[in-house]
């Protein structure tokens, strides 16, 4: 199976100007490649596939305009291509929107390069235009004899250069089934709240430099509009911020994460729209640092890396209000309530482990009966409470 190694480098002048140069060029082609294709459909009704924008690409390097093109590589235009045409794929399978222009200020700079474009060997990488090998920071091995098939070079918001290496993985293999499963609910105090009751703490990192980042937002909000050396400034300062922010949330996240699919067969969760919950102005901010998504993400590769199974949960089922010892179903349960006494059997629920217990039995009906099973309910009266009368789960 293939993985991807992403190591920070630091290029020399020469070879940021040759990177920076082919950022741009690929920016230019798929945005030229973009309008070709949307023209000829609005106006033709013709479908232009990768062929012809490849083609078009050779006429483009030959006029007299687009003459610079042909001072970078060819393979990270070529590949500029391939991304168009795998995002209208996408498009056409209703799986995606339809593709949109690169901006210059605005997506993210990267360029792809295939085996024919670079030099691997001993550890020193050498791309295409280029005589010197990439001065790369390597924080972790290759796995043993390794050979990329692809290398992407990006530049963050912050300034940072970083490479990352395609290659196969002899490391990742189905681990040995233990049998353990386990419920899993997110929240805002907590983090995560386990099945068997642990609960990982919210270390809120964006909440830890709100201070610092007003502050740093505020000097860029003086600086006079355009495209000034100080302007540029106060905004790498931003960005510094928030990757500072990102790289702590993503580390923890990647730690417990594979810790979950390291001790678990399988792992429940529950089907949450995140978009749609960042609509609540008052949590939105909260919500996104949380990054239940990016959690959920990491996941389920992993799971997929490890031979685990990751069930996600309707998430219209009332795991909050659901009784797990005695399946009572309560009538209200507000967001201040952290602990409740059962109606029915009397039992006293802590509300995030009853939750991630509720979610653990759902999803091991899911697992054993089919996708669309849930545990048998009952309200305080005795009544079963069937799919449709599922009242929806407050947060």
């Amino acid at each position: 199976m293939k993985r991807a190694f992403k190591y920070r480098f630091y290029p020399t002048d020469a070879q940021a100007a040759e990177l920076s140069r082919t950022f741009g060029c690929v920016r230019k082609v798929y945005n030229m490649a973009l309008a070709a294709r949307t023209e000829a459909w609005t106006l033709r009704q013709e479908r232009v596939n990768y062929n012809a924008t490849s083609a078009m690409l050779t006429a483009w390097k030959k006029t007299e305009e687009l003459a610079y093109l042909n001072e970078v590589s060819s393979v990270p235009l070529q590949q500029a291509l391939r991304h168009l045409q795998a995002a209208f794929t996408h498009f056409f399978g209703k799986r995606a929107k339809y593709p949109r222009f690169k901006s210059r200020k605005r997506s993210r700079k990267s360029a792809e390069y295939t085996t024919s474009a670079f030099r691997f060997s001993d550890d020193r990488l050498t791309l295409a235009k280029m005589a010197e090998p990439l001065d790369i920071v390597w924080s972790r091995p290759l796995p043993a004899g390794a050979q990329p098939s692809t290398v992407t070079v990006s530049q963050d918001t912050a300034g940072r250069w970083f490479v990352s290496l395609l290659v196969e993985d002899p490391g990742l293999t189905p681990l040995l089934d233990n049998g353990s499963a386990v419920g899993v609910d997110v929240g805002l105090d907590h983090l995560l709240t386990l099945s068997t009751g642990q609960k990982i703490t919210n270390p809120r990192h964006e909440r830890r430099d709100r201070a610092q980042l007003a502050k740093a937002q505020r000097e860029l909000s003086r600086k006079a509009p355009g495209n000034g050396a100080n302007r540029a400034k106060a905004r790498r300062k931003v960005a510094r911020i928030h990757a500072r922010i990102t790289d702590r949330r993503r580390d923890q996240l990647h730690k417990i994460t594979t810790r979950l699919v390291r001790d678990n067969q399988t792992i429940v969760v529950e089907d949450l729209t995140v978009r749609n919950l960042l609509k609540n102005g008052h949590l939105a901010r909260a919500i996104s640092d949380a990054a239940w998504r990016e959690f959920r993400s990491m996941l389920e590769y992993k799971a997929a890396w490890y031979g685990r199974a990751v069930i996600a949960v309707d998430r219209w089922f009332p795991s909050s209000k659901l009784c797990s010892s005695c399946g009572a179903l309560q009538e209200r349960m507000p967001l201040q309530v952290r602990t409740w006494t059962c109606d029915g059997c009397g039992a006293s629920h802590d509300r995030d482990v009853n939750a991630a217990n509720n979610l653990l039995a759902a999803g091991l009906a899911v697992s054993a009966c089919g996708a669309g099973v849930r545990p048998q309910r009952r309200t305080p009266g005795g009544q079963s409470a069937t799919k449709q009368e599922t009242p929806r789960r407050e947060p």
